[in-house]
């Protein structure tokens, strides 16, 4: 257990909250976002999609099930901040490997507890996200931790895919006693460990490319399909990943995207994108599918949305498309499709729900869009 000083939550807005030390001691900077979920802080802590951000966690009780390796998303730990209440004093859980405490020590992450996580996602709820920084064991005025957080980029025109990308390609193969029935070029924009175990389990063979690959080079597997990742950052700043999603429509191949990967297909569509106030975090966010009526409860953690029309289908330069899924407590656009070209996308993550697994359908989707390619490319 480290040892606790007094530390500092501040907001580029001048408020401040007391709290003390946790995890390591310094400083950190970041975007204040909150996240809802009571369980469920290891896959947030690793989800490359947070990198550059300060995790406040609204649940008051956070740490009791530890950290182990088989629910890491990533290889390491993005967050640049964790805030919580009342962090567990000891691990209770049958899995736990290592305490929370120990692997941020482990991954150098500042963190601060003892504060009010409620009353600060409120005042971040009610005046949007901003930028925020962690101060302990520094001998600072109010004054001066207010200008340095004020300092610190905005998440508006961050360019951040390229820090959290793989190095070079892997490839996921799928498990024992699956045929292997499709081949899938995965784009990594920050891509989640998850998400190809998921089409794996379905008979794909997934090839992670690093957000650098060309046109050329994923060609080169003739894949049956192509995967946009989730990520960080401002889909503003993607136009050459935007430029290469648009070659793959053009040639109608089949086209899957999630969270950042939804708001680039929305760009190559010929959408503009916009700053949510506070995002959409956590496990428990309501989507209506509009085709089928149905209500999903689904993970999110995106800080961007798509500026798509909703109550009737679009024109784009590859075809009609429409809205297929918004979220009920905001009518923010979380779902598109082209109706004349393979390609669709939401903006949570099918293959994270923390239970029910309402959105695993879209999965199956996708491998239903490539098999249709793959009969109408035999008869061509």
């Amino acid at each position: 257990m480290s040892r606790m000083v007094k530390a500092f939550l501040v907001l580029d807005d001048g408020a401040i909250f007391e709290g003390s030390s946790w995890a390591c001691e310094g400083e950190t900077f970041g975007e204040a976002v909150f996240s809802t979920g009571m369980t469920g802080y290891q896959e947030t802590l690793t989800d490359p999609s947070y990198h550059r951000q300060i995790v406040v966690m609204t649940a008051p009780h956070i740490g009791n099930t530890g950290m182990n390796t088989q629910d890491m998303e990533s290889s390491k730990i993005w967050v640049s901040g964790f805030v919580v209440r009342n962090p567990s004093p000891r691990t209770s859980n049958w899995r736990s490997e290592i305490s929370l405490e120990d692997a941020l020590i482990d991954a150098g992450v500042v963190g601060i507890q003892g504060v009010d996580t409620r009353a600060i996602t409120r005042h971040l709820r009610d005046r949007g996200s901003m930028r925020v920084g962690i101060f302990s064991g520094a001998e600072l005025t109010r004054e001066e931790m207010v200008i340095r957080v004020r300092q610190v980029p905005t998440m508006s025109g961050a360019f951040l895919s390229a820090d959290v990308t793989t190095e070079k390609k892997y490839v996921v193969s799928p498990p024992p006693g699956v045929e292997k029935k499709f081949t899938v070029a995965a784009i990594d924009l920050g891509i989640k460990s998850a998400t190809p175990r998921h089409m794996s389990e379905r008979g794909i063979e997934v090839h992670v490319f690093p957000m650098s690959a060309t046109y050329d080079e994923i060609s080169a597997i003739s894949p049956d399909g192509v995967f946009l990742s989730n990520g960080p950052g401002d889909p503003a700043t993607m136009d050459e990943m935007v430029a290469l999603v648009r070659e793959f429509l053009v040639e109608s191949k089949p086209v899957f995207g999630i969270c950042f990967g939804h708001q680039i297909l929305g760009r190559a569509f010929g959408f503009n994108t916009y700053k949510l106030p506070f995002g959409h975090r956590g496990i428990n966010q309501p989507v209506k599918n509009l085709q089928s009526g149905t209500v999903e409860i689904t993970a999110h953690n995106h800080g961007f949305a798509v500026d798509a029309p909703l109550g009737s289908n679009f024109t784009t330069v590859f075809g009609a498309g429409h809205v297929s899924h918004i979220c009920l407590n905001d009518n923010v656009v979380e779902g598109l499709e082209l109706l004349e070209r393979p390609a669709f996308s939401v903006q949570y993550h099918p293959e994270s729900a923390a239970g029910p697994h309402d959105a695993a359908y879209l999965f199956d989707h996708f491998v239903e869009l490539m098999s249709k390619f793959k009969v109408a490319a035999s008869h061509a």
